[in-house]
């Protein structure tokens, strides 16, 4: 599968981190930055991210920045974007099981690299179950994108 993962300045060595453990597990990764430690704004990579994404580059993507929490609401605003802001494995499945989450934001002070790790190998390992209660509310989640102008 084809992962897109981006970063800001604080999220930028978990990132580094991640690419190559995703990468072993056999996705391939577009990173869309940022490329350095330098410092950066972080809806300019969520940005990126859910643009990858709404141009179906890949299914799937990873954000990063310090707590997580600003990348989430950046990625969130572009339509067709479930960004889910993980901190323990449940979430990081249940996201993508129940909700057809489609970005897993991390906040790189958040959590350590074990966790971060254990959070990508669950989501990335998770399918969205496609159960009618499920689809009936992810249905209601499109409704509302729909409904206050996030979609044409």
């Amino acid at each position: 599968m084809r992962i897109v993962m981006g970063s800001d300045h604080a999220g930028f060595e978990l990132k580094e981190h991640l690419r190559g453990l995703v990468g072993s597990l056999g996705h391939e990764v577009i990173d869309v930055g940022t490329y350095s430690a330098a410092a950066v704004d972080y809806p300019d990579f969520a940005e990126a991210v859910g643009k990858a994404l709404i141009a179906k580059e890949a299914p799937r993507a990873i954000l990063i920045c310090g707590s997580g929490v600003g990348a989430s609401v950046a990625a969130n605003k572009l339509p067709g974007i479930r960004a889910g802001l993980c901190h323990d494995t449940y979430a990081a499945h249940q996201g993508v099981e129940h909700d057809d989450m489609n970005v897993l934001v991390l906040g790189s002070r958040v959590v350590g690299v074990a966790l971060a790790e254990d959070l990508v190998r669950v989501y990335l390992g998770a399918v969205y179950s496609h159960e009618e209660r499920h689809q009936r509310r992810l249905n209601k989640v499109i409704a509302l994108e729909k409904k206050y102008g996030c979609h044409d």
